[in-house]
């Protein structure tokens, strides 16, 4: 599932979800972010909403999401919402104390009950560290489960979790999955594909576009292969790599500067082109002319990018698209679920 916003706001069916719906199919938005930003739910047929709580960004704040005032916003939009998560209570990755981690997961079950007492019919959240009991309740009683709590923990430390989830509890002796896992915030496409999730989501395809980047698969055989490493090439005209040998498309060989651009036209793009020059301060920008600078408060001239012809690597709107393309592709060749979970096989990715 395609998470976070292309452009337009924090959340909301802005202009750019609109213009990239039939780019994709499935989508996740999150509650929070909907109701800070005032936004409206609203979206066409053709997309699979998922709707998260946004008990994550609530808690990064220090703010609290009522369950109460959450259960109402489900109902009151239901026609729009495929899936929608638990209000689920985190703990920090920091804390060890399990005491704190078996009563945050308490607290998360007791939100659970509130919400199917409401007659509603949540997806439970099981997060990193819990007592495991927590997550033999849930593959007990239900078909469809998450777990969350992920973000922030180094790789090694997530996947001996995640080992230990799906080889003891999740899977059966055969290595198949009881139940559907979805997992949130899946930033690693290593332990996207190591484990049978039913889903997963995640916001890589636009942060990794706003940071001047794409996705491109290993090109074998007369074909891109999507389950062997695939790259992230830096292509934006203002990166600061474009200077390091080997950190840019520019900079790289020959040879793999033209694999690059062999992707990149398959899927119908263009690299483009842009040239720059030093304005004053308080200069007009025209209309194919962007700031290559940030304001830093002085009246010192600063840089301007003329885009001479519109591409990736001066529109980071064409980087959100390739990126979406990418993950649909990578999608459309993953193995069907359910399939075998292996723990002694990782799959060659970054």
């Amino acid at each position: 599932m395609f998470a976070g916003v292309p452009g337009g706001g924090t959340s909301g069916w802005c202009r750019r979800e609109k213009e990239l719906t039939p780019m994709w199919t499935h989508r996740l938005w999150t509650y929070y972010w909907i109701v800070k930003d005032k936004g409206k739910m609203e979206k066409p047929n053709t997309v699979n909403l998922f709707l998260d709580s946004g008990a994550f960004s609530a808690w990064t704040r220090d703010e609290n999401i009522d369950v109460k005032v959450y259960i109402a916003f489900i109902k009151k939009n239901k026609k729009y919402i495929d899936h929608y998560s638990n209000l689920d209570i985190l703990c920090s990755v920091r804390t060890n104390l399990a005491s704190a981690r078996k009563k945050a997961a308490e607290a998360t079950l007791s939100n659970q009950r509130k919400m199917e007492k409401a007659g509603l019919d949540p997806i439970p959240v099981f997060h990193y560290g819990e007592p495991f009991e927590y997550l033999s309740y849930y593959i007990e009683k239900y078909k469809y489960i998450s777990i969350g709590g992920l973000v922030g923990v180094p790789t090694g430390l997530a996947m001996e979790f995640l080992d230990l989830c799906f080889s003891k509890y999740i899977c059966d002796e055969r290595g198949l999955p009881r139940v559907k896992i979805h997992g949130f915030g899946m930033t690693s496409l290593r332990v996207m594909l190591r484990y049978p999730w039913y889903s997963v989501d995640s916001t890589s395809w636009v942060v990794t576009g706003r940071m001047g980047g794409i996705y491109v698969p290993v090109f074998k055989k007369g074909k891109w292969v999507y389950d062997e490493t695939s790259h992230k090439i830096a292509v934006s005209s203002k990166s600061p790599t474009n200077k390091e040998k080997g950190k840019h498309i520019e900079t790289m060989s020959p040879a793999q500067k033209q694999q690059v651009l062999d992707y990149i036209h398959d899927k119908g793009y263009v690299l483009g082109k842009s040239s720059f020059r030093t304005v004053p301060n308080n200069y007009e920008l025209k209309e194919n002319e962007t700031w290559a600078e940030k304001k830093n408060g002085s009246t010192d001239p600063r840089k301007i990018e003329i885009i001479e012809e519109p591409g990736i690597s001066n529109k980071y709107t064409l980087r959100d698209e390739l990126n979406i393309i990418y993950f649909n592709d990578l999608q459309k060749n993953m193995r069907s679920w359910p399939w075998k979970f292996n723990i002694n096989k990782t799959p060659n990715l970054f």
